[in-house]
């Protein structure tokens, strides 16, 4: 690399490392409400006979909803549409949604009527003219207080009250509102109310409204204004006889009073302000999660990245020296950057989204060990009389290798490493590698952003956040592998005394597992049959375990309720099942697990909220108080659609690994490559089966990180296979394909090493829901590397035997390739 290549290249990286630390510390993370506690509810607009919900209407459905959440006093709540139908609410903090929803989700259609007269009933909706009857909200006692608004000075009580009042068309709507705000009356000693305020012309026909009614006698009901909120008179107050008759109540202001509370005053005004939603909503997702939960999961995401860095950064050292040390310094720059690059585009950082960061980290070990592994095999050709092609060395004033040399070569010997530095110069191998490993990191990490990119495509809520830090942090791992690593490993291959010590660099042997295979290759070609049979007899269990023991779909999947408790103390399971059973829910399934058992789960497929308040309060009796820690609902047409886009994307994964590799690779490696990945995938959903555990979004997430991380494997190994074999001349492909997964299988055991270091640490430190999900990936991990060398590679070298590549012309090279080799 010239110098001023590398002045560019260091100029750059540190402007992207000062960047990074710049925006770490100056911006802060947006938590998502399963970190911080919160709610969250999903709503569906619905259609009605005069309005479509499209996009426009949804939209401004989405505003009224705003003020309305304004008016609940929620800090920083989020509120945005998802597709044409869908508005995401999330309130930080709020720990019972079932108020806030009640009041979200309400229409809120204000109208104030004339009443023309006493009613017998019963009540229906409006005629064509707007006319309607309704109850009488002071004609009988109610349990529970009854909003019986009082317009202020001026107003009488109310007068000849019957079972149900006929009322005529409004006079006024809810759009003229300006201002609706509650206040607590101490002068009139009415306790809590709700203050209007009409603007322009509203004002005008508020006093028109009270006046008309002012003219009738006093005991007529039609000296009342009826004020109607969905379809129910919320207060009919009498005009007092001070109120003029034909002029009314002028100002444009009035009193609603009812005997609130404060937190019915505060909805109400919050109602009132926000006014009419334009067409109904429904309530598909809701889910609570508790303050405590969010920082636990902080605090052991946070621990779990720190310790598989830290083993990942030992075992790199380990192997690769000085190299695997500069590799540790541009992971910690790794972690700097996607995490400057998350909350620099404003990512909301969920509980996946934790794993997928933490994840990453095993991934962007891989481009470092892609090119150290082929710089100690470039090394290790110095020193040969002939390169694996097969081409020999000449002994003038340049090799093929590249150096400049004179004299006959040496074989590579303790003791011909340090003296003939100039020919030994572990520089150009070094350079070389990381030419001919970028095509390799290109398509593995490829693969891999498929994935992701499918995941932000059709995942909702968190497990969307898990797909933006993968993908962030995939980016990140090229940027700090291909450029970081780079520089930092030529400034240190600049000092001498570095040079003239190879072994200290990590580039000086091949290690100890690749010079095992190539004393001793492996001929596992020769037994492709066996692999079948024994891939077969795994397919064969797996389809069992989802056939006998069936798939356990989590609530997203199905539509339901699923309650996270934290009792304070042990809680034995079949207790708490009981409890469960006998308050009406035989079906519901109840887990224990965490600290000696005090942590419930109970999934149900009922979601009403009466439901959970039994469900509760029979928990509570039976095994003393509860915390509700986590409370996810969600719809029975929201979870058919969830299932939906699930079977999607995992077709639509396979589809595009398909065609992404058939056009990297013949068809036949494609189709290899492919098959080993779905083999991957049955066998992780078969063992899901079996253990019994929920199939849900974050298994999702993780089942197509599994599809990226097989076909990564198997790209590995069959580009090295098709370098191998347009060099190998008349050598027979299966001894090629032997030769291949010689040659490529350290980087895949020292690759799955650092994404298993991870894994391990969130499996023991990340939780119930990040334990289920390192499960998944650390068997999709370990099958992945399993499935490289036992389907993909058999399997290619069966298709190309029976359909092989037309003969193409062999021309002779006289400088090593640069093709994509590993």
């Amino acid at each position: 690399m010239s110098s001023s290549a590398a002045l560019r290249r260091a100029l750059l990286a540190l402007a992207v490392v000062a960047l990074a630390l710049w925006t770490a510390l100056t911006t802060p993370p947006r938590l998502g409400l399963d970190l911080r506690g919160g709610t969250r509810i999903v709503l569906e607009t619905q259609d009605t006979p005069q309005l479509r919900a499209d996009a426009a209407a949804t939209d401004r459905a989405l505003e009224v909803l705003r003020k309305r959440v304004d008016g609940l006093g929620v800090a920083e709540p989020s509120l945005a549409r998802s597709g044409e139908k869908r508005i995401v609410v999330e309130l930080p903090g709020l720990r019972d949604p079932r108020e806030a929803a009640e009041v979200i989700g309400r229409t809120a259609q204000l109208t104030f009527h004339p009443v023309v007269s006493a009613a017998d009933g019963p009540a229906g909706p409006p005629a064509a003219d707007g006319s309607r009857v309704l109850a009488d909200p002071d004609a009988a006692p109610s349990p529970t207080p009854n909003p019986s608004p009082n317009p202020g000075p001026g107003k009488a009580p109310a007068a000849g009250s019957g079972g149900f009042l006929a009322l005529a068309a409004p006079a006024l709507t809810g759009d003229g509102v300006k201002s609706a705000e509650a206040a607590f009356d101490t002068t009139g000693a009415r306790g809590w109310t709700v203050d209007l305020t009409f603007r322009g012309d509203a004002a005008d026909a508020w006093a028109h409204l009270t006046g008309q009614a002012a003219c009738a006698p006093g005991a007529d009901p039609a000296r009342r204004v009826a004020i109607v909120l969905d379809d129910r008179i919320v207060s009919a107050p009498a005009m007092q006889t001070g109120v003029p008759c034909g002029s009314g109540i002028t100002g444009g202001s009035t009193q609603i009073t009812g005997g609130f509370s404060a937190a019915e005053a505060r909805d109400l005004a919050a109602l009132v302000e926000g006014g009419a939603l334009p067409l109904p909503v429904t309530t598909v997702e809701q889910s609570t999660v508790g303050p405590t939960l969010g920082a636990d999961a902080i605090r052991a995401s946070a621990l779990a990245a720190v310790i598989g860095l830290a083993c990942t950064g030992v075992f790199v050292i380990a192997v690769y020296r000085l190299l695997g040390f500069l590799a540790t310094i541009a992971l910690a720059l790794y972690g700097l950057i996607s995490y400057a690059a998350v909350v620099a585009l404003g990512a909301t950082l969920t509980l996946p989204g934790l794993a997928g960061f933490v994840l990453a980290v095993g991934i962007a070990v891989d481009a470092n060990v892609l090119v150290f592994e082929r710089a100690r095999e470039e090394y290790a050709a110095l020193g040969d009389p002939t390169r694996t092609t097969g081409r020999t060395r000449t002994t003038g004033r340049t090799g093929t290798g590249g150096t400049r040399r004179k004299g006959a070569t040496t074989p590579l010997t303790r003791a011909t490493l340090g003296p003939d530095a100039l020919a030994r110069d572990p520089r150009r191998p070094l350079h070389t590698a990381f030419g001919k490993a970028w095509s390799a990191v290109a398509d593995s990490n490829i693969t891999t952003l498929l994935a992701a990119g499918l995941l932000f495509a059709f995942a909702t809520g968190p497990v969307k956040g898990f797909g933006v830090t993968l993908a962030i942090g995939v980016l990140a791992s090229m940027i700090t592998a291909m450029v970081i690593t780079r520089l930092l490993a030529d400034a240190a291959l600049r000092i001498g005394a570095v040079r003239r010590r190879p072994a200290l660099t990590g580039m000086a042997g091949l290690g100890r597992l690749r010079t095992r295979l190539n004393r001793r290759p492996p001929r596992l070609m020769r037994r492709r049959r066996t692999w079948y049979t024994a891939g077969t007899a795994l397919l064969l269990l797996a389809l069992a375990g989802i056939g006998v023991r069936g798939v356990e779909f989590g609530v997203e999947f199905t539509g339901g309720r699923d309650v996270h408790y934290t009792a304070t103390r042990p809680v034995d399971a079949d207790t708490a099942r009981a409890a469960v059973t006998a308050a009406g829910f035989a079906d519901a399934v109840v887990q224990t697990t965490g600290d000696g058992g005090r942590d419930i789960t109970v999934r149900v497929g009922d979601t009403a909220d009466t439901a959970q308040t039994r469900i509760t309060e029979a928990l509570t009796k039976a095994t003393g108080p509860l915390t509700v820690e986590r409370d996810d609902l969600i719809g029975p047409s929201l979870g058919g659609e969830l299932r939906t886009h699930a079977l999607l994307a995992l077709a639509l994964a396979v589809a595009a690994q398909l065609l992404y590799l058939s056009l990297r690779f013949r068809w036949t490696y494609a189709a290899a490559a492919v098959a080993a990945m779905a083999q991957d995938v049955l066998l992780v959903i078969g063992l899901f089966a079996w253990l019994g555990k929920p199939v849900d979004s974050v298994f999702l997430a993780a089942l197509l990180t599994v599809v990226g991380y097989s076909v990564n494997d198997s790209v590995v190994v069959l580009d090295r296979l098709r370098e191998l074999r347009r060099k190998g001349g008349r050598i027979p492909l299966a001894d090629l394909a032997d030769r291949a997964v010689a040659q490529t299988l350290p980087r895949t055991v020292n690759t799955g090493m650092g994404a298993l270091f991870v894994l391990m640490a969130l499996a023991v430190l990340g939780g119930d829901t990040l334990a289920d999900f390192s499960v998944a990936l650390l068997a999709g991990v370990v099958l992945g590397m399993a499935s490289t060398v036992f389907t993909a590679l058999p399997l290619a070298v069966t298709l190309e035997s029976r359909s092989p590549a037309p003969a193409r012309a062999v021309r002779e090279k006289t400088t090593d390739p640069t093709g994509a080799v590993v």
